[in-house]
């Protein structure tokens, strides 16, 4: 049995190794910073994406919505969120929209092209990976690297099983994937 004056010693000893921000007495978290704006939305989702917390994305870039309105760019911050969480039906749709806001974006049609991949529309992702080639003049790396693969993919259609696990998708930069062959 413990006692009572050692557990008093403990707790003094807690209370004494805590630095004390709060004056006011008060248990709880302090609230919002009545002097601080607050960070953009977006510039939160984006690091949320990096960090792989993609549900957590999802909700900044909603507020994101809020600030801005549904944007190509909130848009496709919420399909990349959701590719990443697996959720390629809503992902799609969403990248979709964001296309038809802004049609000159190389990455937004890279990760259709990603979500297409992953659903084995692989003649229909290589025409998008194109699209993205073409608005990005071949600057971007993953993106010529994703054209390539869909290309290989589309002219060997009688691949296997075996075959069809060797690739994985890969994060890179802010919702920009990159489909990368598994090592084996």
């Amino acid at each position: 049995m413990i006692r009572a004056g050692a557990v008093l010693t403990f707790v003094m000893t807690l209370a004494a190794c805590s630095d004390d921000a709060s004056t006011d007495g008060n248990p709880f978290a302090p609230g919002l910073a009545s002097t601080g704006d607050a960070v953009d939305g977006m510039i939160v989702g984006h690091r949320l994406m990096d960090a792989g917390e993609y549900e957590l994305a999802i909700d900044a870039y909603s507020r994101a919505a809020l600030e801005h309105g549904m944007t190509a760019d909130v848009l496709s911050g919420l399909g990349s969120a959701n590719l990443g969480l697996g959720r390629l039906g809503t992902a799609e749709r969403l990248l979709r929209d964001a296309l038809e806001k802004d049609e000159t974006s190389p990455e937004i049609w890279n990760n259709l092209g990603v979500v297409l991949m992953e659903k084995g529309e692989t003649s229909e992702a290589a025409q998008v990976f194109r699209r993205a080639f073409a608005l990005d003049n071949g600057a971007t790396d993953s993106i010529r690297d994703n054209l390539r693969l869909a290309l290989a993919k589309s002219e060997n259609s009688y691949y296997d099983e075996a075959q069809e696990q060797d690739y994985k998708l890969v994060r890179r930069g802010t919702g920009d994937y990159l489909i990368r062959r598994i090592p084996g």
